[in-house]
């Protein structure tokens, strides 16, 4: 069995991440996604829209997903890898080279991202609508 392994915060959940989330899942046979929780956000210095719980029933409602994970910190990555013998480890291609490090366990690769749609330019969006209305 091939299996995929991804990370990410997920905070408002747009076509982008169901895009990714569905290639990924092609590359294999179980997808595990790993949701940031709200302490490895703070830690990182990010502020997500949504609780973590919200954001991991969302990400393990979707039919390309197997499995859901919290994320507790950057080291959990191998430990996981091993943990449930993943195949691929796989983020887009906005963290290229990131996780290369990871490669002496499994395959990883980094997906081109949906274009024109990305959590930081809704924020965006939201926060100008507000302030012009």
């Amino acid at each position: 069995m091939k299996i995929i392994l991804t990370y990410g915060t997920f905070d408002l959940f747009h076509v982008g991440h169901v895009r990714l989330l569905q290639r990924l899942r092609d590359l294999g046979d179980h997808l595990i996604v790993g949701v940031s929780t709200d302490a490895f956000n703070a830690k990182k210095g990010k502020r997500a829209t949504m609780a973590y719980s919200d954001r991991a029933e969302i990400v393990g409602a979707l039919r390309y997903v197997d499995q859901v994970i919290p994320e507790h910190d950057w080291p959990q990555k191998i430990t996981d890898i091993q943990k449930y013998n993943v195949s691929i480890f796989g983020m887009g291609d906005d963290w290229a080279g990131k996780f290369d490090e990871l490669k002496a366990y499994c395959d990883v690769v980094y997906l081109p991202r949906t274009e024109g749609i990305s959590t930081t330019s809704l924020k965006s969006t939201i926060y100008e609508r507000n302030v012009a209305a």
